[in-house]
């Protein structure tokens, strides 16, 4: 697995890889000028059905004859990618999570629930600001 996002041009535009660069499309490394001269080369825009942004956990399963391009994604970036990429039920759930934060009662109970839906931890505890250490330790229970 690589620590880097990828603008990826796929053939298959029924691809569930990532999700449509239209989707996310106000990421500031569109405006970098390699990331222009990418698309340009490509042929192609950000509505381009066949452009797809990955975040990095997905970047192994890009075929091998992919154009592809690493992109840096800020944090609240990757984790828009990510949300966008979720199933409905799980994008429902993180959603809730990120509201966590405000939440007085019943933050444990919602832990639960998403770690049960399989959100991976990490990522509970990303969006919920909760310490890894906490989030494991709920998941053991």
């Amino acid at each position: 697995m690589t620590d880097d996002a990828y603008l990826v041009l796929l053939d298959d535009t029924a691809s569930a890889l990532g999700v449509p660069l239209a989707a996310v499309a106000d990421i500031a490394c569109l405006e970098t000028p390699a990331v222009r001269a990418w698309l340009d080369a490509q042929g192609v825009t950000v509505s381009s059905p066949g452009l797809r942004l990955l975040p990095p956990e997905e970047t192994s399963a890009v075929p091998e004859e992919a154009e592809r391009l690493p992109v840096p994604l800020s944090d609240e970036e990757l984790s828009r990618v990510r949300h966008h990429a979720a199933p409905e039920d799980v994008a429902r759930l993180e959603e809730e999570l990120l509201a966590y934060r405000s939440l007085v009662e019943g933050h444990e109970a919602l832990l639960v629930r998403a770690l049960a839906a399989g959100v991976p931890a990490h990522r509970v505890a990303e969006l919920t600001g909760e310490d890894l250490a906490a989030v494991t330790a709920i998941a053991r229970r």
